[in-house]
């Protein structure tokens, strides 16, 4: 995957993570702008830094919830949201056992093909409208 059109900053960090889950981190990138395309109400999405991991959120306020992706202590990479938020708790209620959960903060991932998106886009659209 290229990383083309990744903001300076963002890709120097993408660029820095290891072949495996650079691979996954642009998958689960790769999904999140797919199902934002696909939410006219979320409107475009800003891709910065937070805490050191690539970010998104939707620009227009009060509309949905950041969500980051990066490495991750107990996995490869991993797709984090809000831990103050049920994005989480509620994708996990969804889709029992399906994922490897660290609590309420993050769905891990140990290859990039665990990365599956039917599955993942409830939780990437639940996560960018979850304030409207």
């Amino acid at each position: 995957m290229s990383l083309d059109g990744i903001p300076g900053p963002v890709r120097a960090v993408i660029d820095g993570y290891p072949p495996q889950a650079r691979e996954g981190v642009l998958a689960l990138r790769g999904l999140i702008l797919e199902v934002a395309g696909r939410l006219p109400e979320v409107g475009p999405l800003d891709e910065t830094l937070k805490w050191g991991q690539p970010a998104y959120l939707p620009r227009r306020p009060r509309t949905g919830s950041t969500l980051r992706v990066g490495l991750h202590k107990g996995a490869q990479f991993a797709l984090f949201a809000h831990c103050q938020t049920s994005i989480i708790s509620d994708y996990a209620q969804a889709f029992p056992a399906w994922d490897r959960l660290d609590g309420n903060r993050a769905v891990l991932f140990d290859t990039p093909g665990q990365v599956e998106p039917e599955r993942l886009s409830h939780l990437v659209r639940h996560a960018l409208t979850y304030h409207l």
